[in-house]
C-alpha cells in the first residue's frame, strides 16, 4: 500500500481544456506555457472568468471558439469543453477618431502619442476609478500594464494591454495594434490641449528676446497656453514621428 502514497491524486469534479494562442503567453505563468492548460471548472462560471483566472485579460483576447463555433465569454461551459484563446486580430479598428487615457504608470508613452497628435488624457493623481469613469464617459481606451485593472469586467472592450518595458517599444504596440491617424505637432505634450499657429508678435512677450530673435513661426495650445516653436531640436524630432517614435521632450515654454 505504500507505493499509493506517491501517487499523484488526479483532481476531483469537472474540467475544461483551453488552447491559448503563443501571442497570450507572457500572461501566463511559466507552468502552463507549454501545451494546453486544464483548468478545474465548477459549472457555474462563465468562460470569461475561467480564461481570466488562469492570467489573460479578456482586454486582450480577440476570440474565444468551441468546436470551431465563436462563443461568447458569458457562455457557461461543459466536463471536458476544449476552447480555443486567440489575440485581437491587429490593427484592431476603432470607430473615429481615437481617444485615449494612460494609467500613472505610462507618462513617456502619453507624451509619444500627443506628438504624434494623439489625443491622450493622463494625470499622475489619477485612481483605478477616475481611470474607468474617464474611459467610458468619453469613449477612451484605457492604456494599462497593470493586469488586475484590465480584468474588471467594466474595461472587456474599452482597455488594452501595453506591450513593451520602453516608451518606444510601447508606442509601437499601440500604434501597431491601432493602426490611428495621425497628426504630428498638433497637440500639446503638456496639457493634451489642441496646438494651433500663432501670430509671432501675439506671443513675443512671453518669449525669451535669443528666441524671439532667431524664430518666426510659432504654435499654441489652445487650452494652457504653451508656446511652440521648431527650434534646433526639430530634425530629431521629425525623424521620431516619421518613423512613429516620438520624443520625450520638445522646446517650448508657457
Amino acid at each position: 500500500m505504500a507505493w499509493l502514497l506517491g501517487m499523484k491524486k488526479k483532481p476531483m469534479g469537472s474540467a475544461v481544456v483551453l488552447r491559448i494562442d503563443e501571442a497570450l503567453h507572457l500572461f501566463l505563468p511559466s507552468r502552463h506555457r507549454h501545451g494546453d492548460v486544464e483548468v478545474a471548472y465548477d459549472g457555474t462560471s462563465s468562460l470569461g472568468h475561467v480564461v481570466q483566472s488562469v492570467g489573460p485579460p479578456l482586454t486582450e483576447v480577440g476570440a474565444l471558439s468551441k468546436d470551431g463555433c465563436h462563443v461568447d465569454p458569458s457562455v457557461r461551459l461543459m466536463d471536458g469543453d476544449v476552447v480555443d484563446v486567440r489575440p485581437p486580430v491587429r490593427p484592431q479598428r476603432l470607430a473615429g477618431w481615437p481617444r485615449f487615457v494612460l494609467d500613472v504608470h505610462l507618462g513617456s508613452l502619453t507624451r509619444r502619442l500627443r506628438l504624434l497628435g494623439l489625443d491622450a488624457a493622463y494625470s499622475t493623481a489619477a485612481t483605478d476609478e477616475a481611470l474607468i469613469r474617464l474611459a467610458l464617459g468619453e469613449r477612451r481606451v484605457l492604456l494599462s500594464k497593470d493586469r488586475g485593472l484590465l480584468r474588471r469586467r467594466a474595461m472587456w472592450g474599452h482597455a488594452a494591454y501595453v506591450r513593451g518595458d520602453r516608451a518606444d517599444e510601447q508606442l509601437a504596440d499601440v500604434l501597431d495594434r491601432f493602426d490611428p491617424l495621425l497628426a504630428p505637432f498638433t497637440r500639446c505634450l503638456a496639457c493634451n490641449g489642441e496646438v494651433h499657429p500663432v501670430d509671432k508678435a501675439d506671443v513675443a512677450g512671453r518669449l525669451e528676446p535669443g528666441t524671439v530673435r532667431s524664430y518666426d513661426e510659432f504654435a499654441a495650445c489652445d487650452i494652457c497656453g504653451r508656446v511652440y516653436w521648431r527650434g534646433a531640436h526639430s530634425r530629431r524630432l521629425d525623424a521620431m514621428v516619421a518613423t512613429g517614435v516620438g520624443g520625450s521632450s520638445v522646446g517650448g515654454q508657457g
